[in-house]
């Protein structure tokens, strides 16, 4: 049993998360939201990627009414993401919002957390309390001597209870920080103290390789350790990337099992083919299989077969001569050039075989 097995069980939509149900994409828009049309393309180009939840700003009443535009438009659920104003995040719940993303602490008077409770209470709406090491209070940084796992922890514990004194436990919680460790700490002492569902992320991570890097670093360290049951990949980037890099992830420790994993090895004086162009061409080719195997691509014939023994399916190359390869076995010699081509034939025949 992990923590994500003991979570409280959270309706989104469609969606569960929580409680042993399968982590979750999620993502944000970069385009204004009230620019319906461009921000329903890109949520649709995300879908296509593989985004199981999506969140979209609204930093005024003309986004939050764009919200139910939107969603007609959409396939998955959408999280309205609120600061300051709280007749946004009543806007946004009103024309159609799946969740809302706020942080209590920077909505206003109790009043006005209210009127967002009992919006989302009347509609049994999840919320979720975003706590960012960058917005903590001035009086937790100086009780704790600075930013602080722990600070972080008990300004997003406080925000909890200020909704649960309103009569209202359908929350999810965020915790986030740039500082890797940091956010690994906060998980972690965290997942002992709420059995809330945690979206996990590592915020302002950067560029997309610095930040790809960066967010598998410390999510990989998380999510291996059975805390979270949804996440983002913050990248300085196309979203789309997000989600590319989060299923390799969640693939990778074992929680996601659909789609091709496809592993290859790195080039030496041996490699006689352009081995960095054919696992690429590999790995676009697989996107459009939803088997659950492993591919290899080797450089090398002379040790090809061995190194590819773990994989499902392999191809190695080398002057002029190709090898496909199964369970480590050469079952097919072939020209080089055809190499790609006898791959595609053997996914179709297995995918035929999935599917009949």
């Amino acid at each position: 049993m992990t923590y994500r097995d003991n979570t409280k069980r959270i309706r989104i939509g469609d969606k569960y998360i929580g409680g042993g149900s399968r982590v979750l994409i999620q993502s944000m828009t970069n385009t204004k939201t009230e620019n319906v049309e461009d921000t329903v393309k890109q949520i649709l180009a995300l879908e296509e990627e593989g985004c199981d939840i999506i969140r979209c700003t609204c930093p005024s009443l003309e986004a939050a009414e764009a919200i139910g535009k939107i969603k007609k438009q959409i396939h998955i659920p959408l999280v309205a993401d609120i600061h300051f104003n709280y007749q946004m995040a009543i806007a946004a719940v009103e024309n159609g919002a799946d969740k809302i993303r706020i942080n209590p602490g920077n909505i206003g008077s109790s009043e006005r957390i209210k009127a967002v409770v009992d919006a989302c209470k009347e509609r049994n709406l999840p919320i979720r309390v975003g706590v960012n090491s960058g917005s903590l209070e001035k009086n937790l940084i100086e009780k704790y001597g600075g930013v602080t796992a722990e600070g972080i922890i008990e300004s997003a514990l406080d925000k909890v209870r200020i909704i649960e004194d309103l009569g209202y436990d359908n929350l999810v919680i965020s915790i986030k920080s740039s500082d890797v460790m940091m956010c690994v700490k906060a998980h972690e002492l965290i997942a002992k103290k709420t059995d809330y569902p945690l979206h996990v992320g590592i915020t302002e991570s950067g560029t997309v390789k610095r930040g790809t890097i960066k967010s598998s670093v410390g999510l990989g360290i998380i999510l291996y350790q059975g805390i979270g049951d949804t996440i983002r990949v913050s990248l300085t980037g196309d979203p789309v990337e997000e989600i590319t890099c989060a299923k390799i992830l969640l693939k990778s420790l074992g929680l996601r099992k659909d789609g091709i994993e496809v592993v290859s090895c790195p080039t030496c004086g041996r490699t006689d083919i352009d081995l960095i162009g054919l696992a690429n061409k590999v790995e676009e080719l697989v996107e459009d299989y939803s088997l659950d195997i492993k591919v290899a691509v080797m450089g090398c014939i002379v040790n090809g077969p061995g190194e590819a023994k773990e994989a499902d399916i392999g191809i190695a190359g080398g002057k002029g001569e190709g090898m496909l390869i199964k369970k480590g076995k050469v079952v097919k010699r072939v020209k080089e050039d055809e190499l790609l081509k006898v791959l595609k034939e053997e996914l179709d025949e297995l995918l035929k075989k999935d599917k009949g």
